[in-house]
């Protein structure tokens, strides 16, 4: 009985696997208006059934592929579960954490298409935007202002504030430059960025 539950279990998590594939390639390729329950179990090989068996509905199916983005790419970045994975000296920290998310934003094209799509679906459908605040934008600024206020040595007069100043910057970066292609007409180094933002919070001594 135990294999058997464990054989189904297995069959089920890499049906939900190429559901949410499916679901990915659909929405970029149609955006999140165009995109039906029927497509995305079409493309991913499995029923409309079985979709619906694993998401109630479309809203649940983008908010599933927001969490298993953050959970498979944003958390190599940062892992809100790790108490650990802010700690150091304030320069060091910074630095690296702005290095790896620019760094990784530079790599993954298929994460920009994706914030692509909530950036010009959003107006419309405002609930595409919850999803990734709750689970990617949200964990972050909790864990960086935590950090930012435990740092006594930088005299934060506002430290959430100043997480949101860290964090909106390098999402504009990226937005501006890989989302909407702005390093053809305005170029700019990711270290550039990465050394100013980090002299503004914690100045060198």
């Amino acid at each position: 009985m135990n294999l058997i539950t464990r054989s189904e279990r297995k069959k089920s998590a890499v049906k939900t696997a190429a559901i949410l594939e499916g679901a990915m390639q659909e929405f970029l390729a149609n955006g999140y208006a165009a995109t039906s329950m029927d497509r995305v179990a079409a493309t991913a090989g499995v029923s409309k059934a079985t979709v619906y068996s694993h998401f109630q509905d479309k809203a649940g199916l983008f908010a599933a592929l927001v969490q298993e983005l953050a959970e498979d790419k944003f958390r190599t970045v940062y892992d809100p579960r790790d108490e650990n994975a802010l700690q150091g000296e304030p320069r060091v920290v910074l630095s690296e954490l702005a290095t790896k998310v620019l760094n990784d934003a530079a790599r993954d094209s298929q994460f920009c298409e994706f914030m692509r799509l909530i950036v010009g679906e959003s107006g419309r459908f405002p609930e595409l935007a919850k999803p990734y605040i709750q689970n990617v934008a949200k964990p972050l600024l909790d864990g960086l202002t935590r950090y930012l206020a435990s740092c006594s040595e930088l005299q934060l007069s506002d430290p959430e504030a100043t997480a949101r100043t860290f964090a909106g910057t390098l999402i504009y970066f990226v937005i501006l430059q890989r989302v909407l292609g702005g390093q053809d007409l305005m170029p700019l180094e990711s270290d550039r960025i990465v050394t100013t933002l980090v002299d503004l919070i914690a100045p060198p001594c």
